[in-house]
């Protein structure tokens, strides 16, 4: 499949900036193909990493479910909104990914994708309590996967025309 390409190219963010904003959240909306065709979009808790976003969830339940019926997902991430009255407008900054979720299957890369997790919403707790945590909810959740397919970012004109001064 040919994705789009923007249309407001001069404000489109490279690969790197699209990285670092996966990097730097800790929030995205993931949208799927809903009961009924209905999209439905929720939001969630993710890592990014590997060039994958990383997610759990419960075992059943309407994500689970449309994830089964199609892998087809986007997956948004908003990095900046500043709303600027005086403008009518506002300074935002945000990524959207193109993917193909599945349910986890592997142990090793499970494991993995859970202690990543761990790591970015707990830094600096320790090794001991992050193993007590992962595995006190381990045979609840499911761990999902987003294989990027497309990946583009984009940010207000006016936060384009400022890195532009700046080089």
């Amino acid at each position: 499949m040919e994705f789009r390409k923007m249309r407001r190219s001069a404000q489109q963010l490279s690969n790197e900036e699209c990285v670092e904003v996966l990097k730097r959240n800790t929030s995205g909306v993931l949208a799927v193909l809903g009961d009924g065709g209905y999209p439905y979009a929720v939001p969630l808790s993710y890592v990014y990493c590997n060039n994958n976003i990383y997610f759990h969830c419960a075992k059943s339940g309407h994500k689970i479910d449309a994830l089964n019926q199609c892998g087809k997902v986007s997956f948004c991430v908003t990095d900046k909104d500043s709303v600027v009255p005086t403008e009518y407008t506002t300074y935002y900054r945000s990524v959207i990914v193109f993917g193909r979720a599945s349910v986890m299957k592997n142990e090793e890369e499970i494991r993995d994708a859970i202690e990543n997790l761990a790591i970015k919403y707990a830094p600096n707790d320790s090794e001991e309590n992050r193993v007590a945590a992962i595995e006190k909810g381990y045979a609840a959740m499911s761990m999902v996967k987003i294989e990027i397919d497309h990946m583009t970012g984009k940010e207000a004109k006016e936060l384009s025309k400022g890195k532009k001064a700046a080089q």
